[in-house]
């Protein structure tokens, strides 16, 4: 029987969009960058923080608390947000250093990390979706069965898996 919350019953979770894993995990400065980002919007403090990045990323990453709360302690630290209580709850705004610093993180990288993540899944997309194509047009080249026509797919399958290692040889 077909485990409905795997893809293709193969054995890999889906949960949240473009098929990652819920809870990955960010690069190191992503999160600083996130949280800066989050809170140029607006204060908040360290759940509102989660919640926002979560929101942001559609589900698709939902920060740790181990994460957040030292990055906003370390911004409050280096003078780039200020901390205040309200409500019993300690709430973190941005200094006029911190705006500028959010500004340069997130010019610098062309966006903030869940657009960036954005456009990397939808790249990632399409990808997966020429290859799955790619893999119908061959089987339809297997099916008809000629000889000659199965040697030439494959002479392009084997070249372009030739080219996809060269581009990661090149990075």
């Amino acid at each position: 029987m077909r485990d409905m919350g795997m893809e293709g019953g193969r054995g890999r979770r889906m949960h949240g969009r473009g098929g990652h894993p819920r809870g990955r995990r960010m690069r190191r400065g992503d999160i600083r960058t996130a949280v800066l980002a989050v809170l140029a919007e607006g204060p908040g403090h360290g759940y509102d923080v989660m919640q926002r990045l979560e929101d942001k990323t559609e589900g698709g990453w939902r920060p740790s608390p181990g994460s957040v709360y030292p990055t906003l302690q370390l911004l409050a630290d280096e003078g780039l947000a200020r901390s205040v209580d309200q409500d019993g709850k300690r709430v973190y705004e941005l200094t006029a250093s911190g705006r500028a610093e959010t500004q340069r993180r997130i010019e610098e990288a062309g966006g903030t990390p869940w657009e960036l993540n954005s456009r990397a899944d939808a790249s990632f997309g399409q990808l997966r979706d020429n290859v799955r194509q790619l893999h119908m047009a061959a089987r339809q080249v297997a099916m008809i069965g000629r000889p000659e026509l199965v040697e030439r797919a494959v002479a392009i399958v084997r070249d372009a898996r030739k080219q996809l290692y060269g581009l990661l040889a090149e990075d």
